[in-house]
């Protein structure tokens, strides 16, 4: 007997209006087909969108944020959905403006250092499209290879060079927006940088798609260095691997790249699918680069050797050629992806602290892991004190997905004790809204919601991110609220 064949849901009339926009073909909205969209790379909660519209122009999004607007219904921007932090994960009913194939080079001027791109063009992509021409795309986040720069915008992204170089913040030099009213403006003319009148760039990059939605994005491109070094060196105390952190920029060198791993990440990346060789009994290793004109590179390399073997190094050894350099380089940007290779899930943080307190907030970061009975590896920008506590867990163990976002949120507690902030590159999104209150007081947190509102009067972009809901205690993670549509 053959089972008789459920009829196809229907698309709403809502739906049907943003099919007219942009075609039948690049809207979803069947729930099997909705998924893959519940969340993005921060996993602990879950909301399912109403619909995932697929734009491939400006006019197409501001169409489309008319027709919602005119409906009253949420919708929420998405690039490659590697967001750490639940920045394009929907609360429940939102439509999902998904911009991936808006993707494109869309002007390079060479003479002026600059490129023009949509925000679905990905990060990697942009350097490996003008290196044979000697140039590069400085602000290089771990997941470069799958993230849009749209999205780094919205997140003012870092990655492992912003020590020297900065990040996304210090490279856009422009930026079309459609405004939640469907507006489009553009910001910053031809690149000229330090315009008169409000710093609206500053304000409009990382602003977690809150403030209005990227549609092309005018970059600042460096010229490849003339010489580049690269060191890896092997501590047995990681106290000593953060002495010599310290060290190093207090000899007046600013490297390129000073980054860190601890000995369970150091697991973790031996497993994945670049393993290096590294000794499995090591506290410690610092990946250090420097990069610049080629006189006087060596004598900087020096200057590092001789910090590192001030402060009990191992072994510390030179990058021979670019194979080994690249080599070294892969492995670290496994690093939060091969946490996979030893353990069933995990939770990635992103503090800031001051460099002369690394020893001291490890230490913390260690007792809380002890707490919690939880393993806590850290990989981290060691070099501008960006830290990545990555909590490690089963989520069908009961209790253990509770367990490690309370450990993750007293990370950030003591970030912010000592001085620092809440999250350096990942943005706050959802994940971080309640330990807004670690930094800010409520007057600060109500005069940023008061400029939120000034772009986005009715809430109807990305609502529900960035700051805690009035009244609610920094313990108690937001429950998922259903949008009203």
């Amino acid at each position: 007997m053959f089972r008789k064949k459920r009829a196809k849901q229907k698309p709403d009339a809502a739906v049907k209006k943003l099919m007219d926009i942009v075609g039948e073909e690049n809207v979803l909205y069947l729930k099997e087909d909705l998924l893959s969209y519940e969340c993005d790379g921060y996993t602990l909660e879950r909301g399912m969108p109403r619909a995932v519209v697929f734009v491939r122009n400006t006019q197409h999004v501001s169409d489309v944020v008319k027709q919602l607007n005119e409906r009253e219904i949420p919708y929420i921007a998405r690039g490659a959905g590697t967001g750490l932090s639940g920045g394009a994960t929907p609360r429940g009913g939102e439509v999902i403006i998904s911009l991936v194939r808006m993707k494109q080079l869309l002007h390079l001027d060479l003479e002026n250092r600059q490129a023009v791109v949509e925000p679905g063009y990905i990060n990697l992509k942009l350097t490996q499209s003008i290196s044979d021409k000697g140039y590069y795309y400085a602000p290089d986040p771990s997941s470069q290879y799958a993230c849009t720069i749209g999205g780094n915008v919205a997140e003012n992204s870092g990655g492992a060079h912003c020590l020297k170089y900065g990040v996304t913040t210090n490279h856009i030099l422009g930026l079309e927006v459609v405004l939640p009213s469907g507006e489009i403006i553009e910001i910053g003319k031809s690149g000229v940088p330090d315009q008169p009148g409000y710093d609206l760039l500053g304000l409009l990059t990382g602003s977690e798609g809150t403030l209005g939605i990227v549609t092309k994005i005018t970059v600042n491109i460096l010229k490849n260095p003339e010489g580049k070094k690269t060191v890896l060196a092997y501590f047995d105390d990681i106290d000593d691997a953060s002495q010599a952190v310290s060290d190093i920029i207090a000899t007046g060198i600013i490297p390129a790249a000073l980054e860190m791993m601890d000995e369970i990440a150091i697991e973790g990346v031996e497993a994945s699918a670049y393993p290096v060789g590294h000794p499995s009994d090591i506290a410690a290793f610092l990946l250090i680069e420097v990069d610049g004109i080629q006189a006087g590179i060596d004598d900087q390399i020096d200057d590092i050797l001789t910090v590192c073997k001030s402060n009990h190094v191992r072994n510390v050894k030179v990058a021979k050629d670019e194979a080994e350099r690249s080599m070294w380089w892969a492995n670290r940007k496994m690093g939060f992806g091969a946490m996979g290779a030893i353990s069933p899930d995990y939770l990635v943080q992103d503090g800031v602290i001051p460099r002369t307190r690394l020893p001291e907030v490890l230490a913390r970061i260690n007792a809380i892991s002890r707490k919690y009975e939880l393993r806590i590896a850290n990989i981290f920008h060691a070099g501008d004190g960006n830290l990545h506590p990555l909590i490690l867990f089963d989520a069908s163990v009961p209790g253990e997905s509770d367990r490690a976002s309370k450990a993750g949120s007293e990370c950030l507690q003591v970030c912010a004790d000592v001085g620092g902030s809440i999250t350096g590159e990942h943005g706050v999104g959802i994940e971080k809204s309640a330990e807004m209150r670690f930094i800010f007081s409520d007057e600060e947190m109500a005069a940023q919601t008061d400029i939120r509102h000034v772009f986005n009067p009715d809430d109807l972009l990305n609502p529900g991110k960035l700051f805690p809901e009035p009244g609610r205690c920094v313990e108690v993670k937001h429950d998922e609220k259903k949008a009203t549509v």
